[in-house]
């Protein structure tokens, strides 16, 4: 919408700048001016003057400067348009309109929202009364208190069927406007052809209101205290104020708080969840960035929402199969808008658990971890692909390849589509050699495990690392060889300190995953295993009884075996290289014969240790002896 200059400079008259920037910052006067510490920094002297006589602020540490407009729209991510209604309805100024149908319109959206505002009111009083006493239990259980109920405005609609709607009327309220605005139903005519009465919408369920952008309650989501009540979760309907498509849950309060995250991944975009209770339950946690759609997989409306109000949204599912599907529609419908600035990050929770579950269960710091280590949208396209079906012919493998660059086709930025295609590609290179491990994924996906979010990817280089994060995450797995995994000897130390806090987790009896693992490393100060553990991709828990599983149990059974080789060949390599000066030609000539004829022995033995895929390190392995077994050949001619 398009304002008038005049009208901005009534609106700008209105405003006094130090009461809507006192809002957020702390001023003390400092004669005629204000001055506080700067919202755009972490200062520690203030820097940060407000004039309200010539109407604009400055920040000195940052070189920032505006006015009220300008403020809202740097520290609560609102686009113009927004920061004008918010002043103009905070300070009662009526917004212009261009033409009769405009101002029709505006006056119908006013209405609606007064009665669903009234709605709302209805709500949270019923949720107190002695009627609302199931609604009650239900949310202390789920760990909301009077207080969260105050903050989000939760209520109960009452088990009646025309409460709301009689309450209303008596009001003034007509019964079009109460069907327009979603609050009530108008039933279907009977079978003698006689009008029915409308009834509430909304009748035996906890209410959680749902705003606009302007933090004005335009819709209810509800949920059910029957246990057999269906559906389980109920939107209001479509409006003229509520288009489920076009809203997320808390998105104007979680903008308010990323406004306040000065650094980190929860600074860069808004956390969404599946559910509105997952966001309540986060910003109860102190995690208020989150929100969550309605019902619905994430729309493309919903999407500009996201970036609207930051870069890099983290998209939070449940590690389930319908979490890992939502997953992958999000990734389809983002690709095509993708670009600089534009793109979305994941976080797969544990199989059978929600945001929550994870808050409740294992704190918030928990849940900040798994977020610190969210992925990129192309890593959970490679594990897609990769993950579709066993890559075991070439045509199978052309099919991986196929099916990654139909994808990249669909991203509409020229720029952003090269670099999709040129890293892809590049991963594509690796894997077929299988050196490095890309991805989340548990299988054996080869490229390079990725850090935290904004961390750069390094090369999987600790043999023996994924045999022992694949256990962990597989309790089960665990069970079936104990004295194998026990008795495995890795080289490096943080992955022995790993696979030991494993087994100190495992008979300790507590949970057996990633989070409980780490939180006893950093008890022993082993930071560098902390940070292995938590950068190595994220698998589903393997059955022992699936090939995956049988792999694994097949390849800690001979992982012994292949070290063992690796340490016999390097050790007969240097004893080779030191006594070189010292040795007779012909007296090198036998013991590279022996060594040859060791080696051809063994190599079948070698070969079936290192045949199962999920053995860390076999192809080092195999270029470590290939290549050793050529030296030694030449070197025997030379000889």
């Amino acid at each position: 919408m398009r304002f008038p200059e005049e009208f901005l400079n009534e609106l700008k008259s209105r405003v006094r700048l130090s009461d809507v920037v006192g809002k957020k910052v702390q001023l003390k006067k400092r004669g005629k001016d204000w001055v506080g510490l700067s919202p755009f920094s972490a200062e520690k002297t203030p820097s940060f003057y407000v004039h309200d006589d010539r109407g604009f602020y400055k920040c000195f540490s940052t070189q920032k400067s505006g006015d009220a407009i300008t403020f809202l729209m740097e520290t609560e991510r609102l686009t113009f348009a927004e920061s004008v209604e918010k002043l103009a309805r905070d300070y009662g100024l009526e917004l212009p309109k261009s033409s009769p149908e405009e101002a029709r319109q505006y006056k119908r959206r006013t209405t609606l929202i007064e009665w669903v505002e009234k709605a709302c009111a209805f709500y949270e009083d019923q949720l107190r009364k002695p009627a609302g006493a199931e609604a009650r239990d239900y949310l202390q259980k789920r760990g909301f208190g009077p207080e969260a109920w105050k903050r989000h405005r939760m209520g109960f609609a009452p088990d009646g069927w025309r409460g709301l709607f009689e309450l209303l009327t008596k009001e003034g309220a007509t019964t079009e406007e109460l069907i327009e605005a979603g609050l009530v139903v108008q039933p279907e005519e009977g079978a003698d052809g006689k009008s029915r009465q409308p009834w509430d919408r909304f009748r035996n369920r906890v209410i959680f209101p749902i705003t606009d952008t302007g933090n004005r309650v335009i819709a209810f989501g509800a949920r059910t205290l029957d246990p057999d009540g269906k559906p389980k979760y109920l939107n209001s309907s479509d409006s003229p104020l509520f288009h489920k498509g076009r809203t997320l849950y808390r998105y104007m309060a979680a903008r308010e708080e990323m406004a306040k995250i000065k650094d980190g991944p929860l600074s860069q975009g808004l956390l969404v969840t599946e559910g509105y209770v997952d966001a309540i339950a986060l910003a109860e946690a102190g995690i208020g960035t989150a929100v969550a759609p309605l019902g619905t997989a994430l729309t493309e409306e919903q999407l500009d929402l996201l970036w609207r109000a930051g870069p890099e949204p983290i998209l939070c599912f449940d590690g389930d199969a319908a979490g890992i599907r939502a997953a992958w529609r999000a990734c389809d419908r983002a690709l095509p808008m993708i670009e600089p600035g534009k793109t979305l990050y994941f976080v797969m929770l544990p199989d059978g658990m929600d945001p929550d579950d994870v808050v409740r269960v294992r704190g918030a710091q928990a849940m900040r971890d798994m977020l610190a280590g969210a992925r990129p949208l192309v890593d959970l396209l490679w594990t897609r692909e990769l993950e579709a079906e066993p890559l075991d012919t070439p045509e199978r493998k052309a099919g991986f390849e196929a099916r990654l660059l139909r994808a990249v086709e669909q991203i509409k930025h020229p720029g952003v589509k090269r670099a999709y295609e040129r890293e892809l590609r590049d991963r594509l290179y690796w894997h077929a050699r299988g050196t490095r491990t890309w991805g989340q994924s548990g299988a054996q996906t080869g490229g390079v495990t990725l850090g935290k979010k904004g961390s750069s990817p390094g090369p999987t280089r600790w043999p023996g690392l994924r045999l022992v994060v694949r256990a962990l995450e597989s309790p089960k797995i665990m069970e079936q060889a104990p004295e194998a995994l026990a008795k495995a000897v890795f080289d490096d130390p943080d992955v022995d300190a790993i696979r030991n806090a494993a087994f100190d987790v495992y008979n300790g009896s507590e949970m057996l995953d990633r989070a409980t693992v780490a939180a006893h490393l950093r008890s022993l100060d082993r930071k560098r295993a902390v940070e292995l553990l938590e950068t190595f991709p994220v698998g589903q828990p393997m059955d022992p009884l699936s090939n995956e599983g049988r792999d694994w149990l097949d390849a800690i059974g001979r992982f012994h075996v292949a070290r063992t080789l690796i340490a016999e060949v390097e050790a007969t390599k240097r004893a080779d290289e030191e006594g070189v000066e010292i040795m007779s030609a012909a007296h090198q000539a036998r013991i590279m014969q022996k060594v040859i004829a060791r080696r051809s022995a063994s190599r079948s033995v070698v070969d079936e240790t290192v045949t199962s895929p999920a053995q860390d390190g076999v192809q080092e392995l195999r270029n470590a002896l290939g290549g050793m077994g050529a030296a030694m050949e030449s070197k025997r001619s030379e000889d």
